[in-house]
């Protein structure tokens, strides 16, 4: 007795199509960690964390949440990363008065895989960027703010 062909070729076309589906998704080559706290003064904290132009993490910090740690995957075709980290920080002044700081800065991260990165902010909050306190060549800053932060215009 001979079986008809339609599921034996159905079920070859699934899985052609199944494996094609599988290239189409980029392959994760490693992995690196970013830490943000709580700084001196600060009220709170809202940050963002952009890798290769896309959204991997949102930092949320206040007195109860001092510091946050984010786990970013990297595709397996690049070994330099751009970043960006976009924020508003809220701070009290030592008289009191409260005091909103929007925060940018970006840069390139050239091999992170493995690394554990740092959120910091410098110079009365006009500074906002990465960097790898055991090995500085990890991140390369760029001076100024990041396009990629700013605010909408329409």
């Amino acid at each position: 007795m001979q079986l008809p062909s339609f599921p034996l070729r159905l079920t070859h076309i699934l899985m052609t199509t199944l494996v094609c589906a599988s290239f189409a998704t980029p392959a994760l080559a490693g992995s690196f960690d970013v830490e943000d706290g709580y700084g001196d003064g600060e009220v709170s904290e809202i940050s963002r964390l952009y890798v290769d132009e896309q959204l991997v993490a949102t930092f949320r910090l206040d007195h109860d949440h001092t510091s946050q740690t984010a786990h970013v995957e990297t595709a397996v075709s690049r070994v330099n990363h751009s970043y960006a980290l976009c924020g508003e920080i809220t701070i009290r002044r030592p008289g009191g008065r409260i005091e909103i700081h929007q925060v940018s800065g970006e840069g390139v991260l050239h091999e992170p895989d493995g690394h554990h990165l740092v959120a910091l902010g410098a110079r009365n909050f006009t500074e906002f960027y990465l960097a790898d306190p055991d090995d500085p060549n990890v991140v390369e800053r760029h001076p100024g703010r990041s396009s990629l932060c700013a605010a909408p215009t329409s």
